[in-house]
């Protein structure tokens, strides 16, 4: 195995076991073999198979995605950023997102958009949340990146008839029988020969499941050594239906289920009972949450775009409720999604303390690594798995630099990532992704998204089109009217 070193980096975010946390290292030395760490410090002496001059970059730990919808959120560009139901909790999950969704045959170039997207903004492992397909983890494999497959499951469909209120159509043979179909999916992806494939487990979203699903997945689940993800206290509509079939919050349902514990990643966890949206004020979702072991998924970008946030990162991460973060949505960019965490979190609070950066970049690294049960990644130290990036600090957007994490999330961006390793292999260099032909992604992706505005009244519970439901900016037009003539002032 080949012994590569990164010599003299400015700053170095390295793990500091004693502390539980990171902490930066100056003009520091990163050597890694194979696809593992082997020095973390100062003075590296040992053998070098090849150098890297680290003078002017940052390294950083490879970031953790557990929560994510490649095959289908590429396609919603352009359509959903200002789109919601105003009698459906300002959700667009119901009305909307099923008769936008992408044709299952773009589902393949739809997650090398993502996944171009990802690796630029530093993301080394991916947790896809998507239906099973032929070669699935194949093409996770050939990006490169680590990936938790999980597949997704359920006991029914929901649907909108008139835009505010929901059904569900139920069919528990069915639900059962896709959860074997996603256990054999995850059993193999932990034999796929690229090392860096697993899986997890994905019964779709609470108030779609039965009980049983949900049991049943959990303790599939726990036998196996992985986790499990369920959608749960994601809207409005999804609280309110748990509270009417049950007389309990989602928190409290999966708590009578036995599911809320250390397998358990909630994805979402925004609507507790003290949510200030909410008034359920007989429970304590918030203490069952925290007592519990289970990890929360945040995704803020995608709810920020309706006026809805967590209540807030602090309270959850000073009670104890690990917190990973996900990208859910497009753009697949981890930085700004860890800028727009601090910032939701801050303006629903009220005070700048609602979220602190250290808070935010523990989720996106250690929290990831800890929810999906990987204590090797997430972290730059001896023994963990080579996931880093470099990031160039000269980037003028980085300047004048005095703290980089800072300047990288709230001024930067991706735009100062470099380049980006996996498993000690080089995936993007000086900005371009090696692994993936994105050009020719983005075609098929672009002629997908065509086929699915041409056919949307089809599947609309009113027959609009496109125009009528998510209109352009400005109005389109072919000529603009004569102007009037400019009245000069006195």
């Amino acid at each position: 195995m080949q012994t590569i070193v990164i010599r003299n980096a400015d700053y170095v975010i390295a793990w500091d076991e004693a502390s539980g946390s990171h902490a930066y290292l100056e003009g520091a030395d990163v050597a890694f073999q194979g696809n593992q760490f082997s020095f973390v410090g100062k003075g590296y002496a040992g053998a070098a198979d090849r150098e890297i001059d680290g003078r002017g970059l940052m390294l950083m730990p490879g970031l953790v995605n557990i929560h994510s919808h490649p095959t289908s959120e590429p396609g919603n560009k352009g359509l959903l950023e200002e789109l919601g139901s105003p009698r459906l909790g300002q959700s667009s999950l119901y009305e909307f997102m099923p008769v936008f969704r992408l044709d299952p045959n773009a589902a393949r170039a739809a997650s090398m958009v993502a996944m171009s997207e990802l690796l630029k903004s530093g993301v080394t492992t991916i947790t896809d949340l998507s239906g099973a397909r032929e070669g699935w983890a194949d093409d996770m494999a050939s990006t490169g990146m680590r990936a938790v497959l999980c597949p997704m499951y359920r006991s029914a469909a929901w649907t909108t008839k008139d835009g505010h209120s929901v059904e569900y159509q139920w069919d528990e043979a069915a639900g059962k029988q896709a959860m074997q179909r996603a256990l054999d999916v995850v059993d193999a992806a932990a034999k796929h020969p690229s090392g860096r494939i697993s899986g997890m487990l994905g019964p779709s979203q609470i108030d779609t499941c039965t009980a049983d699903l949900i049991r049943d997945s959990y303790d599939a689940a726990a036998e196996r050594g992985i986790a499990v993800q369920l959608h749960a206290a994601q809207s409005v509509v999804e609280f309110n239906e748990i509270t009417r079939r049950h007389g309990k919050t989602p928190i409290e349902w999966l708590d009578s289920l036995g599911v809320l514990g250390p397998q358990m990643i909630i994805g979402h966890g925004i609507f507790l009972n003290d949510h200030p949206w909410l008034h359920w004020p007989q429970a304590d979702d918030f203490a069952l949450l925290a007592g519990s072991g289970a990890s929360v998924a945040h995704c803020p970008t995608v709810f920020s775009r309706r006026g809805i946030a967590l209540n807030w990162v602090h309270r959850y991460v000073k009670a104890g409720i690990n917190l990973g973060l996900g990208t859910d949505t497009f753009p697949h960019n981890m930085i700004d999604e860890m800028r727009m965490a601090c910032l939701a979190a801050r303006i629903l609070k009220g005070d700048f303390t609602g979220a602190s950066t250290a808070e935010v970049f523990m989720a996106a690294t250690v929290g990831g690594a800890t929810a999906l049960k990987k204590p090797d990644i997430g972290r730059v130290a001896v023994g963990m798995k080579a996931d880093f990036s470099l990031v160039d600090l000269s980037h003028p957007y980085m300047q004048p630099l005095r703290e980089p994490l800072r300047s990288l999330i709230y001024s930067t961006s991706d735009r100062a990532v470099r380049d980006v390793y996996v498993d000690g292999q080089q995936v993007v260099s000086d900005g371009k992704v090696l692994t993936i032909d994105i050009e020719a992604a983005i075609e098929t992706l672009r002629e997908a998204q065509a086929r699915t505005i041409a056919t949307v009244s089809e599947r609309d519970w009113a027959k609009r089109q496109v125009e009528d439901m998510s209109p352009m900016v400005f109005p389109v037009k072919s000529a603009l009217s004569s102007p009037q003539p400019v009245i000069k002032s006195a």
